[in-house]
């Protein structure tokens, strides 16, 4: 492993090879699932109490675990376990629930050392759905308590209207909550109250309310006034297209709906798509957001899948061979092979020389759906 005093220098050729023309896959989608996944590992080998690595970066290299993705790549491991007869994910998956007992704070929520202390709305989201994820794989009760718990508190910050304005990251309400929206959804489905409902509903009529003629939205980045990260206005897609799905509201689902196809629109034929894209649908930076890719990548294959229509497939497939392109599977740099950029070129805006674990986690989701096709 290279020493962590060692990273900034490793960076140097990452950097130099970026600014390359784009490369067509060398490997087919198994190969790069697979490489993708052994990153995964290796990311969660980097800190033994169980969470997963934020991930490999130019400053510091690896990281500390970031609670709030060792959350959801803990469904991930358990989805591709089952799909690939991979039981040491499976095994993985519940030593990362473990962990996010551990690391919970007593009022039910989580919080990112980063930012303090205190719980915020959109990381306890997504460790719920890890919660629920590892109760209904193992039946271990105490997965179960504790995301009662966490749903609890999301019910109890949400404002009186059942809105989530505070506790919220940088003190700015986001839309992309409609994701910490479906988690409290998939956890009602465990343990029934009105109130999870009510407040998931809140958050996603606050973000059709959001939504723009140009099917994208307002108040959708980290930063109230900036320009939205393609992995923003994924989020708040795809939470919207799944509680739709559950609630059985055509309302939240066609919303969800435009946005894939206004972003669709955007996609070129080598299936670049800008990072950062304004509400008003115009492209606003030169560079991919890579997770955003994979995640957009996610929506269409779903919407395929629905639909059987082959915009959406060819799409999806198109977002992911732009990723694949830049997904080095062959350096000896084990810290690098198989992970997932957050920009390309790696300079990007958008965690820029970085290999965040999210991005790896959303491309192997892409990938498992895909694989499904044949």
């Amino acid at each position: 492993m290279i020493q962590q005093w060692r990273a900034p220098l490793a960076f140097i050729p990452l950097v130099a090879r970026s600014a390359l023309a784009p490369r067509q896959p060398s490997a087919p989608l198994d190969a790069h699932l697979g490489g993708a996944l052994d990153w995964l590992r290796r990311a969660h080998d980097q800190t033994p109490d169980g969470g997963v690595s934020y991930g490999y970066s130019a400053r510091g290299g690896w990281k500390e675990p970031y609670r709030e993705t060792s959350g959801y790549i803990l469904t991930t491991f358990l989805r591709a376990a089952h799909a690939l007869g991979e039981p040491d994910l499976a095994d993985r998956a519940l030593r990362i629930a473990e962990w996010l007992i551990d690391v919970q704070n007593d009022d039910g929520s989580f919080a990112n050392p980063a930012y303090g202390d205190d719980g915020i709305v959109f990381d306890t989201g997504q460790d719920l759905f890890g919660l629920v994820r590892a109760f209904e794989h193992s039946g271990d009760g105490r997965f179960l308590v504790a995301a009662m718990r966490a749903a609890r508190w999301l019910v109890e910050v949400a404002d009186a209207d059942g809105r989530w304005v505070a506790n919220e990251h940088l003190g700015t309400p986001h839309v992309y909550n409609t994701r910490t929206a479906w988690a409290l959804l998939l956890a009602d489905r465990l343990a029934p109250d009105a109130d999870h409902v009510r407040v998931a509903r809140a958050n996603l009529d606050w973000a059709v309310r959001c939504q723009q003629p140009s099917g994208f939205f307002t108040n959708a980045a980290f930063v109230a006034g900036d320009d939205p990260y393609t992995h923003n206005i994924s989020y708040t897609t795809c939470g919207l297209q799944e509680s739709g799905w559950i609630l059985g509201d055509e309302g939240y689902v066609a919303a969800a709906r435009r946005c894939g196809d206004a972003a669709l629109g955007l996609l070129r034929d080598d299936g670049f798509l800008a990072g950062q894209i304004t509400p008003a649908g115009a492209p606003a930076a030169r560079y991919a957001c890579l997770t955003g890719n994979c995640q957009f990548a996610i929506v269409w294959a779903k919407w395929f899948d629905l639909t059987g229509d082959h915009r959406y497939r060819h799409a999806s497939q198109r977002a992911l061979r732009f990723v694949m392109a830049r997904h080095d599977l062959t350096t000896d740099n084990l810290a690098v092979r198989g992970a997932v950029a957050g920009s390309s070129p790696i300079w990007g805006r958008y965690a820029p020389l970085s290999y965040p674990n999210w991005a790896a986690k959303f491309f192997v989701d892409a990938a498992l759906l895909q694989r499904a096709w044949g």
